[in-house]
């Protein structure tokens, strides 16, 4: 089991019922969660909040999207560098390539993957 105790993590995510169900289960392993329904909601978190230990971001967003985002971290020295995992049911090569050339650690395919192997993968990042 991931243990998140002390680190905070942001999740990016529009579909209600998804970002609910993962922010409980981090929450299980003793993450401090946020959560931004869209991309401008996120940007004004991060600028406000600018010690986060992980991004879970969404490309497909309302507003701003995930690739937006990432390019407004990076435009950012307070929040540029924060890790960041992209997910997303966009799993085209030229997405994964884009997410990686801005910074991302990690570009996982929310459909195939359990909230566990979700949660896995955070740890990998934050351990």
């Amino acid at each position: 089991m991931a243990n998140f105790q002390g680190k905070r993590i942001l999740l990016v995510e529009d579909d209600n019922f998804l970002s609910e169900l993962l922010s409980k289960k981090l929450i299980e392993n003793q993450a401090s969660m946020m959560r931004a329904a869209d991309g401008e909601e996120a940007i004004k978190m991060l600028k406000s909040n600018p010690k986060f230990d992980l991004i879970l971001l969404d490309l497909m967003l309302p507003k701003i999207g995930g690739f937006e985002v990432m390019e407004a971290i990076n435009a950012d020295e307070k929040i540029k560098g924060t890790p960041i995992i992209i997910l997303s049911n966009l799993g085209q090569k030229n997405d994964i390539e884009k997410g990686v050339s801005l910074g991302a650690k990690k570009f996982l395919v929310k459909a195939i993957l359990s909230l566990d192997e979700i949660v896995d993968a955070a740890a990998e990042i934050i351990k």
